[in-house]
């Protein structure tokens, strides 16, 4: 038989699991709203041409399903999950493969192509960041019938709330130039970001008024880097991102930033903070050798240069073989292995505070 161990050790041993135990615990559920970035599949179940339910999408989630991720695996907020020693996945509100027991410790409200503005959300018929906050509010009340009311209270002001959008807002409708759109109504991109910043105080106050103290609110990537942004830049015989839609990135994320340290000093309890994936998503298109990538400009599926949604077809010659050396799955999508970076960068630089 082996030595035992030392009582006074076996005591420290069990100290340290239940502090563990405990630091997982101060969130106990991770709720998402948002677009395509964190979309779990929400726009499978609404009448819209923004879905990706379909192959090659998925091809590296478990069991290679396509659920709806903007992805060929995981997208960042699964990592997230995972970190705070939850589920490996956040399943979508509208999934009718889940139910509130599977919500109770995560869920995304989701859209892909939705935006702060709700012009945004017309542009492909998909839920508007108004339609998400009512679907928590039905949410809340089947939570408290699951759990009953002061539990489903206490989980709802523990949990992680995470917010991620505003890229569609300038790609798919400022800068579309749609006559009578948003860049005829607001000449100065400033003035539009404005605008927004005033969207996502409102929603971000009504979600502090429906509980929610933990709130992480996301910033925009270097949007002017996506394929789809730069194969514009290949007609004048450039391959480089556009930079003044990088600049209006950091413009941007600058202005929310602010709005977090605002909001914090006027909102009793609140802990909100902004995680910016820019720099880091910076880091890994400049030096993408440090993270064993090795194509930044074009993505994975088809030519890289112009797909996504129903372009990205199974039946593309094209599509690369191993998604990990890319930094973009399709035209304007990481792949799951950038997703978890960045997810490894914000929890770490960010989030740690609430574990």
């Amino acid at each position: 038989m082996g030595k035992r161990l030392p009582v006074s050790l076996m005591l420290l041993l069990l100290l340290a699991t239940l502090l563990l135990v405990a630091v997982h615990a101060k969130v106990p559920a991770v709720i998402v709203f948002g677009d395509s970035s964190v979309d779990a599949g929400n726009n499978n179940f609404i009448p819209t041409i923004a879905r990706s339910n379909f192959q090659p999408y998925g091809r590296d989630f478990t069991g290679g399903k396509a659920t709806g991720r903007f992805s060929n695996g995981r997208i960042a907020t699964d990592f997230i999950s995972e970190a705070f020693g939850l589920r490996p996945t956040i399943p979508a509100y509208l999934d009718p493969a889940y139910n509130i027991s599977d919500f109770a410790v995560g869920v995304t409200f989701a859209s892909a192509g939705t935006g702060y503005d709700n012009a945004t959300s017309d542009v492909l018929s998909v839920i508007p960041l108004w339609k998400e906050l009512d679907y928590y509010k039905e949410y809340q009340t089947k939570l408290r019938s699951h759990l009953g009311q002061p539990q489903a209270d206490q989980l709802l002001a523990d949990a992680l709330y995470m917010t991620s959008m505003g890229t569609n807002d300038f790609l798919e409708n400022y800068y579309t130039n749609i006559p009578g759109g948003r860049s005829s109504q607001f000449p100065n991109v400033g003035d539009y970001q404005n605008f927004l910043a005033g969207i996502g105080e409102g929603f971000l106050r009504q979600l502090y008024g429906l509980g929610a103290r933990k709130i992480s609110v996301g910033g925009l990537p270097p949007m002017g880097c996506m394929p789809l942004e730069r194969s514009a830049n290949v007609v004048t015989g450039q391959r480089g991102c556009v930079e003044s839609y990088n600049a209006v990135a950091v413009d941007f994320n600058g202005r929310m930033k602010k709005l977090t340290e605002k909001l914090n000093g006027e909102l009793p309890g609140a802990e909100i903070v902004f995680s910016n994936p820019y720099f880091a998503m910076l880091g890994i298109i400049r030096k993408p050798s440090l993270y064993g990538i090795s194509v930044t400009s074009t993505a994975c599926c088809a030519t890289g240069m112009f797909e996504m949604g129903y372009a990205c077809a199974r039946t593309s010659m094209f599509t690369c073989s191993n998604a990990d050396e890319f930094v973009f799955w399709d035209a304007f999508h990481p792949t799951q292995k950038t997703n978890q970076i960045i997810a490894n960068y914000v929890v770490e630089h960010v989030l740690k505070k609430f574990m």
